[in-house]
């Protein structure tokens, strides 16, 4: 259930959870932020917005099996749910129909 809208940390968290797929979980997740989108965070910031993510009903996570790589130990692996995808083309939508209002920003007018 939506309960808020999508902070930016938020919003680029659930892009990165739809585009690694299989691999969305909090390492490779951090990881692709600074990679992505120069955004350099703690592992704890993105655990904090995974979890937020999950309590709006966003995102779901499952334990993935242990591997020899790891220790042992598992990863949380992340899914956008429905609602987590229905709130991110909402706010492309907000953000694309703001820019287009606003013509001396729009792409090809330098």
């Amino acid at each position: 259930m939506e309960k808020e809208h999508l902070g930016e940390l938020e919003e680029l968290i659930l892009l990165l959870v739809v585009m690694l797929k299989e691999e969305a979980y909090g390492f490779a997740i951090r990881k692709a932020l600074k990679e992505q989108a120069n955004r350099t965070v703690t592992i704890g910031a993105v655990h904090g917005t995974v979890n937020r993510l999950e309590k709006k009903g966003f995102v779901e996570s499952d334990m993935s099996d242990a591997t020899e790589v790891r220790g042992g130990r598992r990863k949380r692996i992340f899914t956008v749910t429905a609602s987590g995808k229905k709130a991110l083309q909402k706010s492309q939508d907000v953000k694309v129909s703001l820019w287009t209002q606003i013509p001396e920003l729009s792409i090809g007018n330098n």
